[in-house]
């Protein structure tokens, strides 16, 4: 089959064959998800991709195929490479918090030289942060991403708070009181997978986000 959907309680992921003209693949997705309508109608969810990369055109095509077929509100889009339960369900709930708030706790997309976001509270970006940008917020911030920028969580001194990026790569994190600059202790290439920063005991460090690493982080 060219288009195969898999689920779980936070998202769905559609498999997409990667030979499959994107129109055929396209007319596919529609009737999937206008058979399964009671199945997802008035859901909120996460969309995730495999097996064929979508430029992102291709993917609020997909988006809107979906919500006019079903009816479910998708609240972002996750890379491949991102592709665990425990991120969606961690994108999810947050994204729900900042909907119930309204207090701009999502912003979607790219952050770009001298460029400069602020917030009160904790924030997922669905986009990159390019060098020369600045992201500021008092709690925590969640790059859907790359992150090559400048980036500070815990802006009011909770040093409790975390950053996570797809793609780690900043110019400078600083997590409340500590400060971490490009290659302080860590290797010139960028790690292609999903990472935390995090401090302890006044130092920043930086791991990949496993599941146990999610269980862990307060959002």
């Amino acid at each position: 089959m060219s288009v195969v959907i898999k689920s779980n309680k936070y998202g769905i992921t559609l498999v997409l064959d990667r030979e499959t003209p994107f129109s055929e693949l396209l007319t596919q997705v529609g009737e999937k998800f206008r058979a399964s309508a009671r199945f997802f109608k008035g859901a909120q969810m996460v969309l995730g991709f495999e097996g064929r990369v979508l430029d992102q055109d291709e993917q609020m095509q997909v988006i809107r195929a979906i919500e006019e077929n079903s009816g479910p509100e998708i609240l972002c889009v996750m890379e491949q490479d991102a592709l665990k339960e425990s991120f969606m369900r961690a994108a999810l709930e947050e994204r729900k918090a900042a909907q119930a708030s309204s207090d701009g706790r999502f912003y979607k997309g790219t952050l770009r030289s001298g460029q400069v976001l602020e917030s009160e509270t904790s924030i997922i970006i669905l986009g990159d942060v390019n060098p020369g940008a600045t992201v500021v917020s008092k709690g925590n911030v969640v790059v859907l991403g790359s992150l090559k920028g400048t980036v500070q969580a815990g802006a009011a001194g909770n040093d409790s708070t975390f950053v996570v990026a797809l793609h780690m790569e900043p110019m400078q994190i600083r997590i409340a009181d500590s400060i971490a600059r490009s290659g302080d202790g860590r290797k010139e290439k960028a790690p292609s997978e999903p990472m935390i920063a995090y401090t302890e005991d006044g130092n920043i460090y930086m791991e990949p986000l496993s599941k146990e690493a999610i269980n862990d982080i307060r959002i």
